[in-house]
């Protein structure tokens, strides 16, 4: 790894730069809870279908998912500090376009627009820290601030998007990010120092494109299938074009030196079950998010603060149990952390398996904290899942791919929940009845977890790990060039 000293010439100062690497987990940690807050004040003002709100949500996370590892690998090659004041200007561009946009199509693109600053942020800014704190106890100190700062921003989201979304109007929301996004741009131009990989990783064009294709054909297919038709042209077409991609995908990239993706990752159980955990609690979180937001607000006459208030359980609880979960994978490993995740997964939308118009108000809360148990225990052992036993040289890039995961999930979990509760409704049931299979799904995804927490720690998962590790380490001492 190269590096380079502050922009000024004076000696780098590292609590500052975390700070303001801070500064970009702060608004992109707000965006996702602040979004959903306001998406009935979205849908009155601009007159959006449930499947324009989706688009809204999934825009986002589909463009961060798609991007995540080039963002990665671009800030290796050109320069961390120079990619992560690219993204911001980006994110802040795309959040003032958000707060102007005057119709659906206007809001949704601009929501791209954030998406592909946002991809730019988070990975690149872990990225710096890494290069700025080189002790090991100093950089795990770094790390705990940064995990507690995006606990902190999601616990801010729902009531300050709340209390915004019913003062101002949604179109505040989005103005929250222009004054800190301005102030980090400003701030990582003075005093982030510039970083480079020794050796960047070669691009991969082609693997990026398919990743991007076969993720965005298939969310359309999914969010439009009820409206289009699920056996119409369009959407056959779009399925059948996102299969060819993860064909095509799956075919070229073990022929590339330097893959975009190495799949000789997935023979690791631990690793496997990472990604796996990964789409499955990212997708039941973007769900739950999604319908409870419009449950609270439009069947419940909740106001936009209230709504906020009533998912604070929710993030009081990843506040508290990330780091709890940390600990315990520290001490014991993933299985206990993934053991009480999975009794959250299960327990928290079985509760709401009988939603309807009049569930007690305590009852949901407990379903919010319960499911806010269940994320904050699952994120720090699908990291750890994911990294361990990995050669070093290969930890950031299996760390990328689970975050990778996170948004697939996230995008997927708006797309199918959005599609079920509207063909539910077509069919004449209400609102609270037409979430029931999501819950039940739901259920079922943490019923998965609880599965993986045993799998993945066998000695047969262990051997698995080991034999990547010793597949991957030859591979990477050769530093061979690509030749695509």
């Amino acid at each position: 790894m190269s590096s380079a000293g502050a922009p000024s010439g004076a000696p780098v100062r590292p609590n500052l730069v975390l700070g303001i690497c801070c500064l970009s987990l702060l608004v992109v940690g707000m965006d996702v809870t602040i979004v959903n807050v306001a998406l009935p004040a979205i849908q009155r003002d601009l007159h959006a279908s449930l499947s324009g709100l989706q688009w809204i949500v999934d825009m986002y996370t589909l463009i961060v998912a798609s991007l995540l590892m080039l963002s990665g690998s671009m800030s290796d090659r050109f320069g961390r500090r120079r990619v992560f004041q690219i993204g911001l200007v980006l994110f802040t561009i795309g959040s003032l376009l958000c707060s102007l946009s005057h119709s659906i199509g206007q809001l949704i693109a601009a929501r791209g627009l954030q998406g592909l600053g946002a991809s730019m942020l988070n990975p690149v800014a872990l990225s710096i820290i890494a290069n700025v704190f080189r002790e090991p106890k100093e950089r795990a100190r770094a790390v705990g601030v940064w995990g507690a700062m995006g606990g902190l921003a999601f616990a801010l989201g729902p009531l300050l998007g709340g209390f915004l979304t019913q003062t101002v109007g949604w179109r505040s929301i989005f103005w929250i990010n222009l004054p800190i996004g301005v102030a980090a741009i400003a701030l990582a131009a003075r005093f982030v120092p510039e970083s480079k990989a020794a050796q960047a990783r070669a691009f991969d064009p082609i693997g990026q494109a398919m990743i991007f294709l076969g993720l965005t054909t298939v969310t359309y297919a999914v969010i439009e299938g009820p409206r289009a038709g699920w056996q119409s042209p369009l959407i056959v077409g779009l399925f059948t074009v996102a299969l060819l991609a993860a064909i095509f995908f799956l075919l070229y990239e073990p022929r590339r030196k330097q893959p975009l993706v190495d799949l000789r990752f997935f023979r690791s159980v631990p690793f496997s079950s990472s990604t796996l955990l990964a789409v499955l609690a990212f997708a039941s979180f973007a769900g739950f998010l999604f319908l409870n937001a419009l449950y609270l607000q439009q069947v419940r006459g909740f106001s936009a603060f209230q709504t906020g208030l009533c998912t604070l359980p929710l993030a009081v609880m990843i506040t508290i149990c990330a780091p709890l979960s940390g600990r315990l994978v520290g001490l014991y490993g993933t299985r206990p952390s993934l053991l009480i995740s999975g009794l959250g997964l299960v327990l928290s939308p079985l509760l709401l398996t009988r939603l309807s118009g009049q569930t007690s108000l305590p009852l949901l809360l407990v379903a919010y904290a319960l499911f806010g148990v269940g994320l904050g225990m699952v994120n720090p052992a699908i990291t750890n899942n994911a990294v361990a036993g990995m050669p070093l040289s290969q930890a950031g890039v299996a760390a990328a791919i689970a975050s990778t995961g996170r948004q697939v999930g996230a995008a997927l979990g708006v797309a199918i929940a959005g599609t079920v509760v509207s063909a539910s409704r077509k069919a004449g049931s209400p609102f609270a009845a037409a979430t029931h299979p999501i819950w039940w799904g739901t259920t079922g995804c943490g019923a998965v977890v609880l599965l993986l927490a045993w799998i993945s720690n066998t000695r047969w998962a262990k051997q698995s790990t080991d034999h990547v590790k010793a597949l991957l380490e030859p591979a990477h001492e050769s530093h061979s060039p690509d030749q695509g």
